[in-house]
């Protein structure tokens, strides 16, 4: 005998009944012409372009998903936007703050290098993270206000995400638990 939860059997009764409205409101489907071999032919160089461009695709979206890449990526844009408000020419003057402006430029390398870091090397996600983290927080007083807060802001982000990564995903639980009773 098996257990049923009433979640579960309400939204399969709303699902049939979208279904049955669907049917029933005389919802046209799509009618798609089969081509010709003649026509597959001409189409078959165009089909393998597709195909490949497709795959590159689905190998990078692989690869994004075994790293902290939108962390990595805020950091990264958080790190430039540091570094060019650090290096601000105003005509004749020249604006840099800290120790004679070496920290407007060494703290968003640092930045930028240990988001790249984590995006390359996601197995030391969580110390690259926390040295970023510390670094944005300090760019606030070191490198004009934290690049104006927007730098600053990016960068923590940034480094938040980056330090709260799980890692790459297995398949889920109740799928795997489907998959032995089936």
């Amino acid at each position: 005998m098996q257990k049923t939860s009433l979640l579960a059997l309400s939204r399969r009764s709303r699902r049939a009944d979208e279904r049955s409205d669907h049917s029933e409101a005389g919802v046209e489907t799509a009618e798609f012409a089969v081509p010709t071999p003649e026509a597959r032919d001409a189409d078959s160089s165009e089909g393998a372009e597709m195909t490949e461009v497709a795959e590159k695709r689905r190998g990078f979206r692989h690869w994004r998903r075994q790293r902290p890449f939108i962390g990595g990526v805020l950091a990264v844009l958080g790190g430039i936007e540091l570094f060019f408000s650090g290096q601000l020419d105003l005509g004749n003057m020249q604006i840099q703050f800290g120790i004679e402006g070496l920290q407007a430029t060494v703290v968003p390398i640092a930045i930028v290098v240990l988001a790249l870091l984590s995006i390359f090397r996601p197995t030391h996600h969580l110390f690259y993270g926390i040295i970023c983290l510390v670094l944005a927080v300090y760019s606030l007083i070191g490198v004009n206000l934290g690049g104006f807060i927007i730098g600053m802001l990016l960068s923590t982000i940034g480094a938040i995400l980056v330090v709260a990564w799980m890692g790459p995903r297995g398949p889920k639980e109740s799928e795997a638990a489907e998959g032995e009773t089936a």
